[in-house]
């Protein structure tokens, strides 16, 4: 069964005024237990609104979010509990640091979740350990970190809840490209240690293909697909259509096909790229002999 599944989720911002606009439409898709989903769109598309629907910060005009089979809205009061089950990270979280270290930064959600003591501790721990920030870290002041470093401490905040789906909004904006591979592969590392669902909203076409199992396209707030990583690339016109793009590696090979180059037009990692190149190559090298 699906960990996390919404059922014709729709949002109107201004409902029956003059300024209504509808920010999702009629939305439906399901995340399984480990997976990463990956959430691309245009700007407007109703990327960060669907994340904040996911959690329970915002609540549906209609349709449902439902978590283990059950809708989140279904107690009200209760829905503060959701939060602790789908952590939010929002794009720039280290924006929202304020405590005077970076472990009680940290401990802040989990704090507010129930925990304390040697529990407490071990989660702070094992969150900071998950992000890759080091102990002698924990007692810096958050302001006095890089901006890597700030990231990564605001992440590992809601990691330390250990939420079982975490959404990421946008988490590498902003960073240098160390930084951004750093950011994915701690996240990859907290999946597979967690067996957590990850759903990670982002523009970039590079980060949403290296990562995600499935993809998730909005279009004007409507979910125009929701497919296998590889389908979702391998539509690069209609894509194109949406105000969207394909991976950088995937434009070369379409360019490449279009010269008449024998490829596969599939390829949306650098490491499937170069895989290609080496064989094409290799067959070069072997027809010349």
């Amino acid at each position: 069964m699906a960990i996390i599944e919404t059922r014709e989720l729709s949002l109107v911002y201004g409902q029956g005024s003059a300024l209504e606009v509808t920010a999702l439409d009629k939305c439906s898709f399901s995340i399984e237990a480990g997976e990463v989903l990956g959430v691309i769109g245009h700007t407007g598309s109703g990327k960060s609104t669907l994340a904040q629907l996911l959690n329970g910060l915002l609540k549906p005009t209609s349709g449902k979010v439902l978590l283990d089979g059950k809708d989140i809205w279904g107690k009200p009061k209760e829905i503060r509990r959701v939060r602790f089950d789908v952590g939010l990270v929002f794009q720039y979280p280290e924006y929202q640091l304020f405590e005077d270290t970076v472990y009680k930064d940290i401990a802040f959600g989990p704090k507010n979740k129930g925990l304390k003591g040697d529990e407490l501790d071990r989660a702070v721990r094992e969150a900071a350990e998950f992000t890759g920030l080091k102990p002698e870290l924990l007692e810096k002041s958050p302001f006095d970190l890089s901006g890597g470093e700030k990231r990564r401490a605001a992440i590992a905040g809601v990691m330390a809840m250990r939420p079982r789906v975490l959404i990421l909004d946008e988490p590498t904006a902003g960073l240098d490209p160390h930084g951004r591979e750093r950011i994915l592969d701690r996240v990859l590392e907290y999946r597979d240690k967690t067996g957590s669902a990850i759903v990670l909203v982002s523009h970039s076409m590079e980060d949403i293909a290296r990562v995600s199992d499935r993809v998730l396209v909005l279009n004007h707030g409507r979910a125009e697909m929701c497919d296998p990583t590889a389908a979702v690339f391998s539509r690069g016109e209609e894509l194109a259509a949406m105000g969207l793009r394909v991976p950088q590696v995937t434009e070369i090979f379409l360019e490449l096909k279009k010269l008449g180059v024998d490829v596969n037009t599939s390829v949306y990692t650098v490491k499937d790229g170069l895989a290609q190149v080496l064989r094409l190559l290799r067959g070069g090298a072997e027809n010349n002999e």
